[in-house]
């Protein structure tokens, strides 16, 4: 008997409840919905050659589901309640997208590795795929909960009124809402099957 994958029946659980079902964000050909930054699409996916791909429009609570794809060495990052403009780590708060098992990163802080709250919490570490392989990642924000699955194994799980409290100065990390944003640093990161699931506010 062939079995749904954990986060697909997340999503349909989700949907059901909700009455909304998720919306993709990516149409395969082109940046249609995004803010156009310097990436491409090429055979079907998203691909970076340097800077931010904001979404057009902001939002609060939502689980948003990718996949990608690590060239070596590559190193991307997903922002979330980015304000729109400077630097979304800070304008917002950055996920790790990087492939940490290059040479180039063996001195990283725990909280820049793979999945991470750059400067805010640190991931789970082991479950990226061999670089050069598709990965799949769910991310969802809810309130001041932001969760990552990777590959079907959670990684992260961070309460951002714990870490407001602990680290009060970072003003990213104290909004709860702003745009979704892909942010590049040179490498040819790749990207596809991207969605968005809107949940419901709850403050």
């Amino acid at each position: 008997m062939k079995l749904f994958p954990l986060s697909l029946f997340f999503t349909l659980l989700v949907s059901t409840l909700f009455g909304s079902k998720p919306i993709s964000l990516f149409n395969g050909k082109d940046l249609t919905g995004w803010k156009k930054a310097n990436y491409v699409v090429e055979d079907g996916a998203i691909v970076c050659k340097g800077g931010n791909l904001v979404t057009e429009k902001q939002y609060s609570n939502y689980v948003f589901e990718f996949e990608f794809l690590l060239p070596p060495g590559g190193n991307n990052g997903l922002g979330i309640h980015y304000s729109g403009s400077g630097d979304a780590a800070y304008k917002g708060m950055e996920l790790q997208i990087l492939d940490n098992s290059h040479k180039r990163y063996a001195k990283l802080k725990d909280y820049q590795y793979h999945g991470s709250l750059y400067t805010l919490k640190a991931a789970k570490r082991g479950f990226l795929k061999p670089v050069g392989e598709w990965n799949r990642q769910k991310v969802t924000v809810d309130g001041p909960i932001v969760k990552v699955v990777l590959n079907g194994t959670e990684i992260l799980n961070a309460n951002l009124d714990e870490i407001n409290k602990a680290k009060p100065k970072h003003k990213g990390a104290q909004r709860r809402s702003g745009h979704i944003c892909f942010c590049g640093h040179g490498a040819p990161v790749k990207f596809k099957n991207i969605t968005i699931l809107e949940l419901p506010d709850n403050n």
